[in-house]
């Protein structure tokens, strides 16, 4: 073979092994792209900017499997089964309001695992944390983002035998105060000041800065009670009252409720109470609800239940009428910015 010729060969062989070098990058690159998009046949989740607060626009924690799972996740409102822009921020427990996030997250460490509040703007950076007692339960945001609470789970209370026992914390953003135990809050019930060594407070639902609702349990029984901050008081108002959450308006407290004849196992329901008359209404969800629903607006109330990713979003008018209807499959926690007319 001529030199000539074998320098042609060489080229044609370099060009066809480059052509074969690139189409497998690029073939990477679109299954890498398509993994980022779709996860394990579930919803469609792409990286991207989540912004709170932003009207029109739903914020969770993604429950599909894939690279996403976990973070803080944003759907439009109004397509809420549609493609999902996922944060890279990752959370257990989580709430919004006007443009400020609380997210209880796990820590890993090289010792030993714990977990953590963190409180967001936002754009999802980090305003300031905390070091958590147990396992997060819950979360909640005060209208205008200015107070957010907590609560965990906590063991080692000499009182709780083999029940659980809790922590629930409320921080003011505006000057830092942190009240790291509500139980130290002087509790009214029937009018009179009640002290009781297994006392439990968790579950806030905010009515402004200085007021708002949340359950005590004491003697084996569960009370709504509304707190002031400022008097560092709980007053109880109603019976069976477990993670209440206040509407809109703030006429109406969604719950859930132990009801006779459950499963122990599955022992609530889920009910709006009016606080004006402490009139009861039961939903048409009848299945055992373990969450703290939250209102999507003033008529409609979403909640979770078990899904094939571990949770689904679920939702139900709040006065009684219609009947469940799945919202969300693979999300949890979610919070809502409704678009404002006028």
């Amino acid at each position: 073979m001529r030199r000539a010729h074998r320098i042609v060969v060489l080229l044609v062989a370099v060009l066809v092994l480059g052509g074969v070098a690139l189409g497998a990058t690029l073939h990477a690159a679109d299954r890498a792209a398509e993994k980022d998009r779709v996860q394990a046949g579930g919803p469609e989740v792409r990286s991207g900017d989540v912004v709170l607060g932003t009207p029109g626009r739903a914020v969770f924690r993604n429950m599909a499997w894939g690279p996403h799972r976990d973070e803080l996740t944003s759907v439009p409102e109004a397509d809420p089964s549609g493609p999902r822009t996922a944060s890279g921020v990752r959370c257990l427990r989580f709430h919004s309001d006007a443009g400020t996030g609380v997210c209880l997250q796990a820590v890993h460490g090289a010792l030993r695992d714990g977990y953590r509040a963190v409180v967001l703007d936002a754009h999802l950076r980090e305003l300031r944390r905390y070091a958590l007692a147990g396992i997060p339960s819950r979360a909640r945001v005060a209208p205008g983002g200015r107070v957010v609470a907590w609560t965990v789970f906590v063991s080692g209370d000499s009182y709780a035998g083999g029940s659980f026992s809790t922590r629930t914390s409320i921080l003011d953003l505006r000057s830092g105060r942190l009240d790291r135990s509500l139980e130290t809050y002087r509790f009214f019930l029937d009018g009179k000041e009640h002290r009781a060594a297994d006392l439990n407070v968790w579950g806030v639902t905010f009515a402004d800065d200085d007021h708002f609702y949340a359950t005590v349990a004491t003697g084996g029984r569960t009370h709504l009670v509304r707190g002031d901050r400022a008097a560092g008081t709980l007053r109880a108002l109603h019976t069976n009252v477990e993670c209440p959450s206040l509407s809109p308006d703030g006429t109406r407290v969604a719950y859930k409720k132990r009801v006779a004849g459950a499963s122990s196992d599955a022992p609530w329901r889920l009910y709006v109470l009016d606080l004006r008359t402490l009139r009861e209404t039961a939903t048409a969800e009848r299945r055992n609800i373990d969450d703290q629903a939250v209102w999507r607006d003033g008529h409609t109330l979403v909640y979770s239940l078990p899904g094939d990713y571990g949770s689904d979003l679920w939702t139900v008018p709040a006065d009684g009428s219609g009947r469940p209807r799945t919202l969300m499959e693979a999300a949890l926690a979610p919070a809502f910015t409704p678009v404002r007319r006028g």
